[in-house]
C-alpha cells in the first residue's frame, strides 16, 4: 500500500478521537503484540450519523466496538484469514490471501502488514460490529 498507507493512516481522525473519548489510549499504546483492523474515516462515513453519535455518546458502547477491532498477536498476512478472539470477546473471520482480504465478510482491508511499535495494523473500510 506503500503511499496509501500514510494517507490512510493520516485519515484516521475519527478512529483516534472515538479512542480517546473510550479512555482507550493508554491500555492500546501499552498493550504488547496486538493486531488492530482500524476503520479510516471513511469507514465511519458508511454509519448513518444518528448511530454514530448514539455509539459515540454511549462509552461502554463505544468501548465494545473499539475492543472488536483488536485481536491478541501481531498478525502477519499468512497468519490473518481465519476466526481470530477480539479483545472485545467475540471472534472476527478473516478471508483471503496475499493482499486480498475480508473481514467478517463485509470490510474490505485496503492496506495491511502496517507495523507499529507494539501491533501490526490493518486499514479496513467498514466499521466492525460487534453482534448484540
Amino acid at each position: 500500500c506503500g503511499r496509501r498507507t500514510a494517507r490512510e493512516v493520516a485519515e484516521m481522525r475519527v478512529l483516534v478521537t472515538a479512542v480517546k473519548k473510550a479512555n482507550l489510549v493508554d491500555s492500546l499504546n501499552s498493550a504488547k503484540g496486538i493486531t488492530v483492523f482500524a476503520p479510516a474515516n471513511a469507514a465511519f462515513e458508511k454509519i448513518p450519523s444518528a448511530t454514530l453519535n448514539g455509539v459515540l455518546n454511549n462509552n461502554d458502547q463505544l468501548t465494545k466496538v473499539l475492543t472488536y477491532h483488536v485481536v491478541a498477536g501481531r498478525l502477519s498476512p499468512d497468519q490473518l484469514a481465519g476466526t481470530h478472539k477480539t479483545l472485545e470477546g467475540q471472534d472476527l473471520t478473516v478471508a483471503g490471501s496475499g493482499t486480498a482480504f475480508t473481514v467478517n465478510g463485509n470490510s474490505s482491508v485496503v492496506c495491511g502488514n502496517v507495523q507499529t511499535e507494539n501491533a501490526t495494523v490493518y486499514i479496513v473500510d467498514t466499521v466492525l460490529m460487534p453482534r448484540g
